[in-house]
């Protein structure tokens, strides 16, 4: 008998976190669901049958994801905490600036997860959503919120998604009784992916559900990047321990919080 898991998934009110809240949940595992705001987080609720709750915050808001890592820990500990809630913005967009003054897509894809990483108690397993556009990142270390370059959405995007891949990687080296790993899902048939995209939901959430609550060793290795289900080169910089610390000084300082 599989031993349940109770798993946090951020952004699971539709798409890959939904789709991986519903098969562990479908599976017997608590699932606590996560939505930006109230309604997001209902529809969640009623999309999930079996889950434990659902939490809302937008992770836009350094202090709503303050607040948010509250309402979460009262349904801790967690065995498992997928971070999987993402945005990608239009390149034709003007450079999006959150109520911090964040650039929005640094915002939600980097610190978020790192300062939900800092505020949760440490998890047995953590799993943050890459991308394959993560090998085309060339962040700008001197200005990650895009203040003096023009903008580019995809651009920050794929930078986003190598940080977080390095966010991952530094997270296994910190904490080494964590099994911490990047996952890129393939272009998936959600709302950014479209309905053109070749990778069913469910099996773009196949990978992060296995690594959350599998018991083969092969779910229980740390600081890879998979994809397509199984351990693939990451991008250089993603394993750079000078990168990994560019990474959380710049999430500290926008944060305050170190991530110990």
């Amino acid at each position: 008998m599989v031993p349940v898991a109770r798993v946090w998934v951020t952004g699971s009110a539709d798409g890959i976190g939904l789709a991986a809240a519903a098969a562990m949940a479908a599976d017997g595992h608590e699932v606590l669901l996560h939505g930006r705001n109230d309604r997001r987080a209902a529809d969640a609720m009623a999309a999930v049958s079996g889950a434990i709750g659902a939490v809302a915050g937008d992770l836009a808001s350094v202090d709503a994801v303050r607040t948010l890592a509250v309402a979460a820990n009262e349904y801790g500990p967690f065995d498992a905490v997928i971070h999987n809630a993402g945005v990608m913005i239009d390149d034709g967009s003007r450079r999006p600036v959150t109520d911090d003054g964040l650039e929005l897509t640094f915002a939600v894809n980097v610190m978020a997860p790192y300062l939900l990483t800092a505020l949760i108690p440490q998890s047995g397993r953590l799993i943050y959503l890459s991308s394959g556009l993560h090998l085309s990142g060339r962040p700008d270390l001197d200005d990650w919120q895009w203040e003096e370059r023009a903008y580019g959405g995809t651009q920050a995007y794929c930078d986003s998604k190598l940080a977080v891949t390095a966010l991952a990687f530094a997270v296994a080296a910190l904490r080494p009784q964590t099994l911490s790993n990047a996952v890129d899902p393939g272009w998936a048939r959600t709302r950014m992916g479209g309905s053109g995209a070749p990778v069913p939901v469910a099996k773009a959430a196949a990978t992060a559900v296995r690594l959350a609550t599998g018991t083969d060793d092969a779910e229980r290795i740390s600081g890879k990047y998979f994809s397509r289900g199984v351990p693939h080169a990451a991008h250089r910089l993603a394993g750079d321990p000078a990168f990994q610390g560019a990474v959380r000084s710049a999430c500290e300082k926008v944060t305050g919080t170190p991530l110990g």
